[in-house]
């Protein structure tokens, strides 16, 4: 290989060798595409080879979004709504969230109903139905919304209005989220709602399942970290840090050795309960009584009385 001015000097010779080598790879190439489209058709691996779409991701973040706009106008992407257009936008707000949810609602019914190889469960009707009943149902989250928003003010001495709540603070989004996917949930649509808490869980770090049961007043300070199971059941007026898990203890088994999906495996939080951070509460039959406060990194797998403080013997502390 020649240098000039320092630099290597390719000659022709070695370009046609490196063109030979690429084309040699490339030649290999429909071998391997023969190899993945093989594997389509094998039960070891996973597929959706069907006429029939699958909901959409993307468009279940777009419909997360456009619930935000509605539980909270004026805020994210419409900031100009006043008085006198609000009705207005509101109703092209719902009515494009109606016509996109019923879509993605329709998409995920028949893709169960498929898969399940039942008969016909008319999917575009029940599209239509669920998201009609979501819809209505828009007015009773947006109330909750509100006492989740004020118990964050009125549990933070850091933040100096509802507006650094609404815009700032990951709890809101993640129990905005839950709260949507939990409607869903409730109307048995099925994968929507945990795409959607599953987004949330990707932008926020709090991971709560859309089966929780979860009351009004909802706080979760700072939130990294946080792990909410499907069968917990919360109470009114609680709050938890950052780093807390409400998880199984175990999974039970039926006699043919299969997962029992349908027990209840996570804690039960009674009103006005306190979690500090890096806590752990395992196990279904865990209820923490009304009024408790578990302090931090507390591991937990009994229940405790209504009104107790659960703390840890604090470590000897050496400081040389």
């Amino acid at each position: 290989m020649d240098i000039i001015n320092g630099l290597p000097l390719i000659n022709k010779g070695e370009c046609d060798d490196e063109r030979s080598t690429t084309c040699g790879f490339r030649a290999q190439l429909p071998g391997i595409v023969d190899d993945l489209v093989g594997s389509c058709f094998s039960s070891d691996c996973f597929e959706h080879i069907n006429a029939d779409p699958l909901p959409s991701r993307e468009k279940a973040i777009d419909l997360v979004e456009r619930c935000q706009d509605i539980l909270f106008p004026g805020y994210f992407r419409h900031h100009d709504i006043d008085k006198i257009n609000l009705e207005y936008r509101m109703g092209l707000e719902v009515s494009a969230l109606y016509d996109r949810l019923a879509v993605e609602i329709t998409y995920a019914i028949r893709h169960e109903c498929i898969r399940h190889n039942q008969t016909c469960q008319h999917c575009d009707q029940q599209g239509k139905q669920k998201a009609f009943a979501f819809i209505q149902s828009l007015g009773n989250i947006r109330k909750t919304l509100a006492t989740d928003v004020k118990a964050a003010y009125e549990g933070d001495p850091a933040v100096s209005s509802y507006d650094e709540i609404i815009f700032c603070y990951p709890g809101i989004m993640a129990i905005m989220s839950y709260r949507i996917a939990h409607r869903l949930y409730e109307l048995e649509v099925p994968i929507l709602p945990r795409i959607m808490t599953e987004y949330a869980h990707s932008v926020t770090g709090i991971d709560i399942h859309p089966g929780a049961e979860i009351g009004n007043s909802f706080f979760i300070d700072h939130g990294t970290g946080v792990v909410i199971g499907q069968t917990c059941h919360i109470g009114n007026q609680v709050k938890i840090y950052q780093g807390v898990t409400l998880g199984a203890l175990s999974f039970k088994r039926d006699d043919s050795g299969n997962l029992d999906r349908k027990s209840k495996r996570h804690p039960t939080l009674e009103d006005n309960v306190t979690v500090y951070a890096g806590t752990t509460i395992l196990g279904g039959d865990t209820v923490i009584g009304a009024h408790s406060v578990v302090g931090g990194n507390v591991w937990l797998t009994k229940s405790v009385p209504a009104g107790s403080k659960v703390l840890l013997n604090p470590p000897e502390l050496i400081i040389k």
